[in-house]
């Protein structure tokens, strides 16, 4: 039997190739993610193990909540450095600085799309950049820059360079290139080098310092010394040795990367199950034909065990060399998914491709898993053939017994409920419970056979209808085209599940093409609602919130026209009784009403106007989350580990998000919790001020001082928000494309095993006059007609989804509901485009059909 399966495997290499790439594809994606993600860990692990190998303590400001990019903590004053030099057995202890800035060169900004830093120059024994043109800065205007940016923008040594950080920008001759730890790249993040005292004054930290280096005497431990200075610092520092300082930089790497690692996979298991819709077609197809071949072995001797044996091993071989193939092409998308980074500005450094033994187990058990899983079903209904009956032909495949049924049906509700209950134990949310409840509901009752015939057919009856609509389109071809028409109506079923597969990938592009634009709806309204001021001033980066000077509201009150200028902040905390972290909003208590209009629930601009030192203002949804009312007091933590009392003063509802769950006073926020940055500016005219009066002027202030930000009217930040929301679509488009991609495999899979049950038929139209040139044509309007259903369920799918979530979990938001009525259109011709190319190759293999050969096939 053994030797059965192989050679039957291999005599149908076609449809094992096919069905393998779809496997294969989804399988890439995981295993490149996981090659990727490694690749950069190892990478960073390798730079931050080398940059500590000489630092035996570091003491750093205590961070509660984890690396976030918002969040600020309190700096490390010169008399606790001078508190650290006086522990027995410190030989050397300095401070450093090592801060997010903007670098400017040859007119444009370096790095837009990454982040930059400025770090200070330290002693020898600490130093990690080395030159490897020009030297270190020394003198109060030389700067140095990293290998990469340098060479990236073609900068040489001494020429000017500008650092843009917390105070106005100044010009720097660059002095050297340099390298970092023996990388040459940095994660696609720029480093200017600056001597100590420049990079405090860029940093806007005077005689503070972001971190301190020790090296201890050659007698004592780096643990012991590590001991020693734990008992001499406040609790709101942390004290390591150089090895957990790497190890916790690798960790927060690790944790930041965690949410692309996981959204590429969710991609490639996507593809995967894309793939699965394939597999179970192409084997129920291959069943069905393979019946007297079943029926044979049967007769022979052969059992439904060795039958259904004989199919599963054949899923497993499929799969499995699927999953090698997939993981070897991994090694390739691994460096496409790296040049797909780059040019959203992640650069990542590169110290050779890392292929972790994880990434081999997961790949081959995820690929063969999902082919066994789908090939189950044919291989049970292979396993029912008589040996008898199957010998005739037009024979169907015998269905289980009630008796059989039912037992089935009571073992899988059994064990579905025994894995409900458990969750449901463990679940507070009602809604929760009640979702769990109804997924149960649901497959109970498609396990009653009349419930999952009804289901099936009605599913039958609008593929069939659908394909009939979009036939009618088609019915001027002739002959050619009733006939592709009804040839995918013959079989339903097989036209529904090869349409499935391209339905899932193009419900989840219309799905996000459809929240995308409403979110750019939904942002443009809030902001024309909530907006009251004239400009809004922003770091014109993209990577993330770097956050803009505190000197930008003083200097732009001075010029002529301009009325009133209000900062605003964000930082994070912890609410005691509240699970998880919160952001926290800052705002200018006394100007900000006047340029952003608050929908009071309970207070009213005044409230915000004395909210002082100990009050804050909670928004609706946190408030209705947590039941929070005006005259509660909040105890919260800030991210230094600084724990203060709010008193609840206001409820505010706030469709933009500007007011986030806790809305401070900025010189709180200042305070408490050390944000020394602003994340926005709003500025308003004086009466009758227009814009073309006074941005051109704001604009020249900007450049000359604070080059790293921009101004913009409501209508072009409108704009930037849609731009940036692009950007992330053509993204999510480019990953989800590997899942459509899948989806043409299927249907390239289904006509040629198609053509090949076929071969009869297509003799005999030949025999009686069709030409080739009609056989393809007929092949290709049943592609186009299949991949036409496929999109018509995918994109009404998409849309009703959306509704959905529109309706549910983002009505609260004031999310507008909006159809992409032209992505639509592009959508459904691309799918016919798709049906088109599927179809070429079968097209011309089902042509070349020989006459004679076909009309004496059984």
């Amino acid at each position: 039997m053994k030797r059965v399966v192989v050679r039957g495997f291999f005599s149908r290499r076609l449809r094992a190739v096919l069905t393998g790439i779809a496997i294969a594809l989804g399988v890439a994606l995981i295993s490149g993610t996981y090659i990727l993600t490694d690749t950069i860990d190892r990478s960073f692990a390798s730079i931050f193990s080398t940059s500590e190998r000489n630092r035996s303590v570091v003491v750093v400001p205590h961070q509660g909540f984890g690396a976030t990019a918002i969040v600020q903590t309190s700096l490390i004053s010169e008399a606790t450095l001078a508190k650290v030099r006086s522990v027995p057995g410190v030989a050397v202890a300095a401070g450093e600085v090592f801060t997010p800035v903007s670098l400017f060169a040859n007119g444009k900004r370096l790095n837009k799309s990454a982040a930059n830093f400025v770090s200070s120059v330290v002693p020898p024994q600490f130093e990690n950049f080395s030159a490897v043109a020009g030297r270190l800065p020394s003198g109060p205007g030389e700067v140095g820059i990293d290998q990469a940016t340098a060479q990236r923008y073609s900068l040489h040594v001494g020429q000017s360079m500008r650092v843009a950080g917390q105070s106005s920008t100044v010009d720097y001759r660059l002095a050297g290139i340099l390298k970092f730890a023996g990388s040459t790249s940095f994660g696609g993040a720029g480093v200017a080098v600056l001597p100590l005292a420049q990079a405090q004054r860029v940093a806007g930290e005077p005689h503070a310092y972001d971190e301190l280096l020790v090296a201890g005497a050659s007698s004592i431990s780096d643990t012991t010394l590590r001991d020693r200075i734990r008992a001499v610092l406040p609790k709101t520092l942390d004290v390591r040795t150089g090895v957990q300082e790497a190890n916790q930089q690798t960790s927060d790497l690790e944790s930041q990367l965690g949410i692309v690692k996981t959204l590429l996979l969710v991609f490639g298991y996507i593809a995967l199950f894309v793939g699965a819709f394939i597999i179970f077609n192409t084997f129920s197809i291959t069943v069905a034909q393979r019946t007297r071949e079943f029926g044979l072995l049967r007769t022979l001797g052969a059992t439904r065990g060795q039958i259904l044996g004989s199919v599963l091993a054949e899923g497993v071989m499929l799969g499995l060399g699927g999953a090698v193939v997939g993981l070897l092409a991994g090694l390739g998308v691994a460096p496409a998914l790296d040049e797909l980074f780059k040019a959203i500005g992640a650069d990542i450094p590169d110290n050779g491709t890392v292929l972790e033994a994880r990434t081999v187990w997961v790949s081959l058990i995820a690929g063969t898993a999902v082919t066994v899983i789908a090939g189950l079903l044919p291989a049970l209904r292979a396993s029912r053939v008589t040996p008898v009956a199957a010998l005739r032909e037009g024979v169907a495949l015998q269905e289980r017994s009630p008796r059989s049924r039912r037992r089935r049906a009571i073992g899988l509700v059994v064990i579905v409920a025994v894995i409900l209950i458990r969750f449901i134990l463990e679940l507070k949310s009602g809604a929760g419970v009640v979702t769990i409840i109804l997924v149960l509901g649901i497959i109970v009752a498609l396990r009653v056979p009349v419930v999952r015939r009804r289901i099936g057919r009605f599913f039958s009856t609008i593929v069939v209808a659908v394909a009939h609509a979009l036939g009618r389109l088609i019915v001027w071809r002739g002959i050619t085209g009733r006939l592709a028409r009804d040839n995918t109506v013959r079989h339903p079923g097989r036209t529904a599940v090869t349409a499935t597969s391209l339905m899932i990938g193009l419900a989840l592009v219309t799905l996000i093409a459809v929240l995308a634009a409403g979110f750019k709806a939904s942002i443009n309204n809030a902001i024309d609602a909530s907006f009251a001021g004239n400009l809004i001033v922003t770091n014109s980066s993209t990577a993330g919130n770097q956050g803009i000077p505190t000197e930008i509201p003083a200097a732009v009150r001075k010029i002529p026209g301009v009325a009133n200028v209000t900062a605003v902040a964000f930082t994070e905390a912890k609410i005691r009784g509240i699970s998880g972290t919160k952001t926290v909003t800052a705002v200018e208590t006394s100007t900000f009403a006047q340029m952003y209009r608050i929908n009071w629930d309970s207070g009213s601009n005044v409230t915000l106007e004395n909210l002082g030192m100990s009050g804050t203002v909670v928004n609706k949804n946190t408030a209705d989350g947590y039941n929070l009312h005006v005259g509660d007091t909040l105890s919260v933590q800030t991210p230094s580990g600084r724990r203060i009392s709010l008193v609840v003063r206001g409820i505010a509802t706030d469709n933009v998000g500007l007011l986030a769950a806790l809305t401070i006073s900025l010189p709180l926020a200042r305070s408490a919790f050390s944000q020394r940055t602003d994340a926005v500016d709003f500025i308003g005219y004086q009466p009758g001020v227009t814009d073309r009066r006074v941005q051109p002027k704001v604009n020249r202030l900007l450049g000359a001082s604070f080059p790293q930000v921009e101004s913009q009217t409501a209508k072009q930040f409108e704009a930037t928000q849609a731009n940036q929301i692009n950007k992330l679509l053509a993204l999510i488009y480019v990953l989800l494309a590997l899942s459509v991609i899948v989806s043409l495999f299927g249907i390239v899979n289904t006509l040629v095993l198609s053509i090949y049950e076929r071969t009869r038929e297509l003799g005999m139209l030949r025999a009686i006059g069709t030409t080739r040139r009609q056989i393809r044509e007929m092949i290709r309007i049943e592609s186009v007609i299949t991949a036409l259903v496929g999109g018509v369920l995918g994109i009404v799918l998409g849309i009703a989804v959306a509704g959905i979530l529109a309706g549910t979990a983002l009505s609260g938001g004031g999310f507008v509901f909006v159809v992409p009525v032209a992505t639509i259109i592009v959508l459904f011709v691309l799918a016919a485009i798709a049906g088109l190319a599927a179809a070429a190759w079968p097209a011309r293999r089902a042509a070349r059909v020989d006459i004679l050969a076909a009309i004496a096939t059984e």
